[in-house]
């Protein structure tokens, strides 16, 4: 497996016109290999389950990365070579390990920071289907509350053209989306991209910028050039800044009610490009026109889109419960308590898979200071159902409403099971909303809590009926006759 740096100059190269044989010599590797990559048509991230025994150095890599970060800011004949590495290693933190394998994991690291490194100077001459990408800040009003979020936008300074999306952060995970949801519209992918700042792509290091594993991997699937602009440097910013003022004042004002981010970001494109329905301010020609310039110079989608997640393995705690950025808590359920899981992290969601890769649940992303957490009460109703001692500080009792609640607080310990499990059933078959307003709708007509009525009356609500309307009234007469018959 090679690094992620080489297959994307692979792939470069060979969009070129370099033949295979030339792009092996160059790159040190054989024409199978070669072949290999070339043929992949998705370098999404996959989910890291475990194959086989991981290296006994993988836990050691981010010391290794700070001894070769401080190396950056060092007179070049006092920096650590892989002898000096391992020998630290061995003295330092009693690591067990062969100099070779040092040695290949030292160098591998010095080629990514080698490949990181690198930034072109923008020129001042701005053709087709190049693009300068940069984030504002916005609010809007997100399911009825006012929340701070940020726009991305893309611009096209050939045309004038800047367009946008909403998303939540600035993180790796909302740049990709972003990116990949404008090149979805656009049909194509733009030559070069230009950022403004590191946000949402990497971190700056020292001198230069380290790139996030999943823009890197994001880069190469679309094969994109990109840089950077060089401290200080105004006159390279193009007009990036600009359209994220100009969008800004003229799409979030007044403060836009946002209920789905993704159907609103569907629509925001189309409305960006009405912005730019008028004569450039320098070139005398329309901006529309212009833009058209811009797509045909786009390249080609690759064959598959590529999935913006970040992967991680963690620990759930003893409630079935993982936490991310120390105060965000997505559930599991309480039969995976004190498991290990791996979580996905999308701009918008996060999905949870077992240490085997079976999807275990989905929720949406946290943002902010504030701790959050994602329990779903009708997770611990299978767990409530054997322990209904537990019922009086459950979760489920406390998302239920009033009616409901007062009335399983009074009864006993086999009907509360049992209402219990008319609401599980309920839920399986028509989800926990759609399970408690029919077992609330069954209560207040008859009084109790029958499984059939409940299961009933969720699966008409999850169908969309909330009740049921007859035409014309209904006449039981013939019913009475035919009881009242004495039987022959």
């Amino acid at each position: 497996m090679i690094n992620m740096s080489r297959i994307n100059s692979i792939r470069r190269r060979r969009r070129e016109g370099e033949s295979i044989a030339s792009i092996a010599r160059a790159e040190g590797v054989s024409e199978p290999t070669v072949r290999k990559y070339l043929k992949v048509d998705d370098l999404s991230a996959r989910p890291p389950v475990r194959k086989g025994r991981a290296s006994m150095l993988d836990e050691w890599t981010p010391v290794i990365e700070q001894w070769l970060a401080e190396d950056r800011v060092t007179w070049r004949k006092q920096r650590h070579t892989a002898t000096r590495v391992w020998e630290r290693l061995r003295d330092e933190h009693g690591v067990k390990v062969s100099l070779s394998t040092v040695t290949r994991k030292v160098a591998q690291l010095k080629r990514e920071f080698a490949f990181e490194r690198e930034s072109g100077f923008l020129d001042l001459v701005w053709h087709p289907g190049e693009c300068q990408a940069d984030f504002g800040e916005v609010d809007v009003r997100y399911r009825g509350s006012v929340t701070r979020m940020r726009h991305f936008v893309l611009d096209f300074p050939y045309s004038n053209i800047g367009l946008s999306q909403l998303m939540p952060a600035e993180n790796a995970e909302c740049t990709c989306q972003a990116l990949s949801d404008i090149f979805e519209w656009l049909g194509g992918v733009p030559v070069r991209i230009v950022y403004d700042n590191a946000a949402g792509v990497g971190r700056k290091r020292f001198d230069g910028i380290r790139l996030t594993r999943l823009f890197q991997a994001f880069q190469t699937h679309y094969g994109f050039e990109y840089s950077f602009c060089n401290p200080y440097s105004g006159h390279e910013k193009g007009g990036v800044e600009a359209r994220v003022g100009a969008v800004r004042r003229k799409l979030f004002v007044p403060v836009p009610s946002v209920w789905n981010i993704e159907s609103f970001n569907e629509r925001l494109p189309e409305r960006c490009l009405a912005l730019g329905d008028r004569e450039h301010y320098r070139k005398g020609e329309g901006q529309a026109g212009l833009f058209e310039d811009d797509r045909k110079a786009l390249m080609p989608l690759p064959s598959k889109r590529f999935d913006v997640v970040t992967w991680k393995r963690l620990k759930t705690d003893k409630y079935g419960q993982v936490t991310l950025q120390g105060r965000h808590r997505y559930s599991t359920g309480p039969e995976h308590a004190g498991r290990e899981v791996i979580v996905g992290l999308r701009a918008l969601g996060i999905e949870i898979l077992d240490a085997k890769g079976a999807h275990i649940a989905t929720h949406p992303r946290a943002y902010g200071d504030k701790p959050t957490s994602s329990d779903d009460p009708s997770r611990q109703l299978e767990l409530l159902c054997a322990k209904p001692n537990a019922w009086a500080n459950s979760r489920v009792r406390e998302a239920l409403p009033d009616p409901l609640r007062e009335w399983l607080d009074v009864q006993d310990k086999d009907t509360l099971r049992e209402s219990l499990r008319t609401l599980k059933a309920a839920d399986h078959e028509s989800g926990w909303e759609h399970a408690v307003a029919g077992m609330l709708e069954i209560l207040e007509s008859t009084g109790g809590a029958d499984r059939p009525g409940v299961c009933l009356a969720a699966c008409r609500r999850a169908g969309g009926i909330e009740s049921i309307a007859y035409d014309d009234p209904v006449d039981l007469n013939e019913y009475d006759i035919a009881f009242a018959k004495e039987p022959s």
